[in-house]
């Protein structure tokens, strides 16, 4: 293997030729071997600038040396690739990351889409894969949604990429604030072309791994939120029944992607999973427990808007704006909107919300 050092600050991003393409990854950390198979949608130094991502990674890189990489046709691995399209073509590019920089045994992550690929893997490599966290994951990407649902994404994404980089955002983002949308939906735009895009996540929706969820035999570790929208909960509980031994841990939170919400007890869950011993969390509540997506809602809320009226501001459905709301009332400990916005007013010292 021929690398060409790129470093980007803190981790060292390389080039190694997998399966006749340019294919750059990046290592951060120290300690045993833990491999993140492909996102569908990444780029290695544009994440790596996120301080979220950022954050989240060097947690787990504290006790391991993580390796991350952009699929060929993707992200530093430049344009030049073929981006798989199916899971054999995940599997074999996985397999070739392994053979170049994993010797031995390694654990190996597998989240959202690349679930399916890090099941796949370990059906078939018993012998190479120590342990098996599953993040958002999910078997058949029929389940998603409905093939109508599946067909008007893919169609917005087809022909017009930025709203289906705002619609994404909000799918797969939705607890966070509208400016952090649009920087995620923008991040998008840059990591993939619009044609990426809809190849991907049709790629995604055509994932099938469920002949071979019953072969897995690492200790395997599924982690969900409960309120996924991008991937329902029912898919990773799926997973944790059918994979044998299986454990399954839900997560408080709506976003898909584990930096975003709540990082912190993805991360406690996914070094858990790794075999290491981490002490539960209080439950956080209070005005510092409110997220900024919920403050955002609760000062629309002081505003005097309704739920449809906020959903229309933040192009988000109505059920979401609930949710947040609910979310805030439990924090807060009040029983209605008004006093969850009129509690949060009275701490930043802003007019109280109407009809409180």
């Amino acid at each position: 293997m021929e690398a060409a050092v790129l470093g980007i600050e803190e981790q060292d991003v390389r080039t190694a030729t997998v399966a006749g393409s340019t294919l750059a990854y990046a290592v951060v950390g120290t300690g045993p071997t833990v491999l993140f198979c492909g996102w569908w949608c990444s780029h290695l130094s544009l994440n790596w600038h996120d301080p979220l991502f950022r954050q989240f990674v060097s947690r787990l890189a504290q006790r391991h040396t993580i390796i991350r990489y952009d699929r060929p046709g993707t992200g530093l691995s430049g344009s030049a690739g073929t981006p798989p399209h199916t899971v054999d073509d995940e599997v074999a590019v996985l397999a070739g990351v392994i053979d170049a920089l994993a010797p031995g045994r390694f654990d190996l992550v597998g989240a959202s889409s690349g679930a399916a690929a890090a099941i796949a893997y370990a059906a078939d490599q018993p012998d190479r894969v120590g342990r098996l966290v599953l993040y958002g994951g999910f078997a058949r990407g029929a389940e998603l949604a409905s093939p109508a649902a599946r067909a008007a994404l893919l169609e917005v994404i087809g022909s017009h990429w930025g709203l289906g980089s705002r619609l994404l955002a909000d799918l797969f983002v939705p607890g966070s604030s509208g400016p952090e949308q649009d920087a995620f939906a923008a991040f998008q735009r840059r990591s993939a072309t619009r044609e990426q895009a809809a190849e991907s996540l049709a790629a995604s929706y055509a994932v099938d791994v469920t002949a071979e969820l019953a072969r897995v035999r690492a200790p395997t570790s599924v982690l969900h939120r409960r309120q996924d929208r991008a991937v329902p909960f029912a898919l990773g509980a799926d997973l944790a029944r059918r994979i044998p031994g299986a454990s399954l841990t839900a997560l408080d939170g709506v976003d898909h992607f584990p930096w975003r919400g709540d990082a912190d007890a993805v991360a406690d869950a996914m070094l858990r999973g790794l075999g290491h011993h981490v002490p539960p969390r209080p439950h956080a509540t209070g005005p510092d427990a409110i997220t900024e997506r919920e403050r955002e809602i609760l000062a629309l809320v002081a505003e005097g808007l309704t739920d449809p009226q906020i959903a229309q501001r933040l192009v988000v459905s109505p059920h979401t704006v609930h949710r947040h709301i609910a979310n805030a009332r439990v924090k807060l400990g009040v029983r209605s909107r008004a006093a969850a916005a009129a509690t949060l007013a009275r701490r930043s010292g802003a007019p109280p919300a109407a009809g409180s």
